[in-house]
């Protein structure tokens, strides 16, 4: 019996003409594929467009080989280029290579003209299928066809390589590019520049940023951020900033990126001095420093004991445009903490709260653990009561510790506190 879907199909393609004298002449069925046989008028099944149109509105790639291949045998009709197009790509992304690869060779049997496009979107979806080899193949049979690949084609074969590990293939073939008749683009070598700086051959990444400019191309943005990533893995700041200097004699305006490369490096080189007078040049010229930026110094100045410095890092965002979110104030109450700055850290403890951010537990312990040691026992419990409000459930040691300190010096309170943390049903944590 004929598979209902494609019946509807059908129905769908004759809908809008005429039925003709014998619309379906001979019906053959079979356990493996449905066949029909058509009456001679190519009209009967619509116009290539609209078999293209159906091909690719239809899900199931199984049922839209079958449209096509119905459509494909009848006489004095030809399937359009789209059709053999959107059903190709529709084959291959369900994994159907074998069904995709004889739509291509019946391509070449025809002799129809065929785009570098066609054979881009192929290679990508094997890489996506962890095929690489089969993209190498497929690069190649574009060459069989005549087709004429330009460089953003081959950029495609040499990023399924690099994310399958296979750098040095895609280096191979980037040596014999001439032989392909293609010229390489800037993108062309940053895949590969960023692929040898993953694997720390920074001297080859080094080698074609050089080759670029023997090339007459001109490196764009990416590709100076490509090698100073590279150099700050390696830890070799110097001369990445050496590489930043020269993309600003050059006119170029890095990008957010670039600059967190530069602060996270700075920073982790305890070069703080430089690291903030980058952030305070960032928006002279020409990028305004985000929350990430921020953040990176902040967290830089703290995790060298100098929370004071952080401090005022954090008060210059809200004039730059920039508001502190939680994670800034985290890291500067969790530094001014375990400096024993008391006062700074109550501070922007009840700063961040009033903001409805959440402070980390341990910080609220630290701080009240001091406020109760000076027998501020009122200002202990109006912390932690404002902790609750934005949802916070204290330590079980906080409440611990404020419930004895209540009930040394007031008895009487402690019913009224356990009827608060039952009121809020708070979670021990």
């Amino acid at each position: 019996m004929i598979h209902p879907l494609l019946l509807f199909c059908l129905k769908t393609l004759v809908s809008s003409f005429p039925p003709p004298k014998s619309l379906v002449s001979h019906f053959h069925c079979s356990m493996r594929t449905p066949m029909l046989q058509f009456s001679s008028s190519a009209s009967a099944i619509g116009s290539p467009a609209r078999v293209q149109k159906l091909i690719a509105s239809q899900p199931d790639p199984l049922l839209a080989y079958e449209i096509f291949d119905l459509a494909s045998r009848q006489p004095n009709f030809t399937p359009s280029y789209s059709s053999f197009h959107s059903l190709i790509l529709k084959l291959g992304r369900h994994r159907q290579f074998s069904l995709m690869e004889k739509l291509i060779s019946k391509l070449k049997s025809e002799g129809r003209p065929v785009t570098p496009g066609l054979f881009s979107d192929v290679i990508t979806i094997y890489g996506d299928s962890g095929m690489p080899d089969q993209s190498v193949k497929t690069f190649f049979k574009m060459l069989e066809f005549q087709c004429k690949p330009v460089a953003k084609h081959f950029n495609a074969l040499i990023l399924v390589l690099v994310e399958h590990n296979r750098v040095q293939v895609a280096y191979s073939l980037f040596k014999d590019l001439e032989k392909f008749g293609i010229s390489a683009n800037t993108e062309t070598f940053n895949i590969l520049m960023k692929a040898f700086c993953f694997y720390d051959k920074l001297s080859i990444a080094y080698k074609l940023f050089n080759q670029m400019f023997k090339q007459g191309l001109v490196p764009d943005v990416e590709s100076y951020r490509i090698l100073m990533q590279g150099l700050c893995r390696k830890s070799q700041v110097k001369t990445a900033l050496n590489f930043f200097d020269d993309m600003m004699n050059k006119g170029f305006v890095p990008d957010a990126l670039s600059y967190n490369t530069l602060l996270n490096s700075l920073c982790r080189k305890k070069k703080l001095r430089e690291a903030y007078k980058m952030l305070c040049r960032m928006k002279v010229k020409g990028c305004n420093p985000d929350i990430l930026h921020y953040n990176t110094v902040i967290t830089g100045f703290v995790r060298e004991g100098r929370a004071s410095d952080a401090c005022k890092v954090l008060e210059e965002m809200p004039s730059n445009g920039c508001l502190p979110n939680s994670l800034s104030y985290r890291t500067l109450v969790d530094g001014l903490c375990k400096e024993g700055k008391l006062v700074e850290a109550k501070h922007y403890l009840g700063e961040m709260i009033c903001k409805g951010f959440m402070p980390h537990t341990s910080s609220l312990h630290f701080l009240v653990v001091r406020i109760c040691g000076g027998g501020k026992i009122d200002e202990a419990c109006e912390m932690v009561k404002a902790a609750g409000n934005i949802g916070m459930a204290p330590h079980a040691k906080t409440w611990e510790l404020v419930m004895q300190r209540i009930f040394d010096v007031d008895e009487v309170r402690i019913e009224a506190i356990l009827r608060e943390v039952v009121k809020r049903e708070f979670n021990f944590v």
